[in-house]
């Protein structure tokens, strides 16, 4: 094993009926005032959100709320969730819904608790995170692991700018999962959590540093779970096992424990944001497209990793490694297929890009080229443009 530091703090309630502990977990966690965040409207259709409301005024916790988070949530809204909080004198958040609403929910927890700086701020790095109000989930769609994750992404729409950003203060305080909450979920986005939460995984996975065996048998174990039951949920969101199982494979993929004493890579999530920030596509269905393509351009770098995979995760028993690390790329994005997830632009529905495109998104992932990306095989501009290239078409 090699050196790391290891930090998860957030409390995990997971199993039938969990929701109605969300009220009584709060004030545990200091509440007195609390803002619910929420997303589209189905937490309200399902009448979650009006038991959740219900659960906090039994134990004498006024609440305000906020809905309308999107998908790729949106810099205006957070905004405007941490002034409401302000007004509302809020010193809690409860995210009720999947990744979008709980990095919504971290947004305006960090906002809240420092008007004078505006949010954005933080994610153009040009501040740091010093503050912020406590977080709580209850979580109702398996993707994103943001409710046990120190990271949050934010989508700057004035520039069309998707960027990420890590720190101790995006730590929720508990999550909350009862796999029921996800049974409503349409099968497309039950697809996109099943590829956000491999990716989550694979881009700690594959990473340049050899000799962390437990980390990597724990990523592998995480991987074979997930791609077992992936097809299953997709096909049945009523399946209690693989929902079960997805919900909590989420959550451990983004807590820290499958990269331990690794070099987290995450280039298929950076040249998927560009696409995200760009075309406004759903998360799940950038990094499908993009993981085929990075794959295809890093695996000689090093093979031996890939033949790893193929042995471990997918049960290939060819022995050449060169032979071994093509069948899994070209395993990985069949099983995509099956999903019916897209791995190609033209998959994607945005077409086959012109240069000039490509270009200016190779040049925003590297923020001009002045950063390399990843460390699998560390991408300057050039070699995202040709990342880019082979997945437009």
């Amino acid at each position: 094993m090699h050196s790391f530091v290891y930090y998860s703090p957030t409390r995990v309630v997971f199993g039938k009926d969990t929701q109605k502990q969300a009220a009584k977990l709060a004030k545990e966690f200091g509440a007195s005032r609390v803002m619910i965040v929420y997303g589209s409207g189905s937490v309200v259709r399902s009448g979650l959100l009006a038991e959740i409301e219900a659960i906090m005024a039994q134990e004498e916790i006024p609440c305000c709320t906020l809905g309308g988070v999107q998908p790729n949530p949106r810099t205006a809204l957070a905004r405007e969730g941490a002034k409401q909080a302000v007004e509302f004198g809020a010193d809690f958040i409860l995210a009720v819904g999947g990744g979008s609403v709980i990095d919504t929910a971290k947004a305006i927890a960090h906002g809240a608790a420092t008007p004078d700086v505006d949010l954005w701020e933080y994610w153009k790095g040009t501040k740091t995170v010093e503050r912020s109000l406590p977080v709580g989930v209850v979580l109702t769609i398996s993707a994103a692991g943001s409710e046990t994750s120190d990271s949050a992404v934010l989508t700057d729409e004035e520039s069309g700018t998707k960027r990420g950003i890590n720190t101790p203060f995006n730590r929720p305080r508990f999550a909350i999962m009862n796999p029921e909450l996800t049974y409503t979920l349409p099968r497309y986005q039950v697809a996109c959590g099943v590829v956000d939460i491999m990716m989550h995984t694979m881009d700690r996975y594959f990473n340049p540093v050899k000799g962390n065996d437990l980390t990597d048998a724990f990523a592998e174990a995480l991987l074979r779970t997930v791609m077992k039951y992936g097809v299953t949920a997709v096909n049945n969101p009523h399946d209690e096992q693989a929902m079960s199982e997805l919900m909590w494979c989420g959550s451990v993929s983004h807590n820290g424990l499958t990269g331990l004493g690794g070099l987290m890579d995450f280039c298929p999530h950076k040249l998927g944001h560009e696409l995200s920030g760009r075309f406004d596509v759903a998360h799940g269905a950038s990094l499908s497209v993009m993981w085929g393509a990075w794959a295809k351009y890093s695996r000689s770098e090093h093979p031996e990793r890939f033949a790893q995979f193929a042995k471990e995760v997918l049960g290939i028993s060819e022995t050449d490694i060169e032979r071994a690390g093509e069948m899994a790329i070209e395993e990985v994005v069949n099983y995509f297929r099956k999903l019916e997830m897209p791995t190609s632009f033209t998959e994607l529905g945005i077409g086959v890009q012109p240069e000039e495109v490509l270009q200016d998104m190779a040049m925003r992932a590297t923020r001009g080229d002045t950063i390399q990306l990843g460390s699998f095989r560390p991408l300057n501009a050039q070699r995202a443009l040709e990342v880019y290239r082979l997945a437009n078409h």
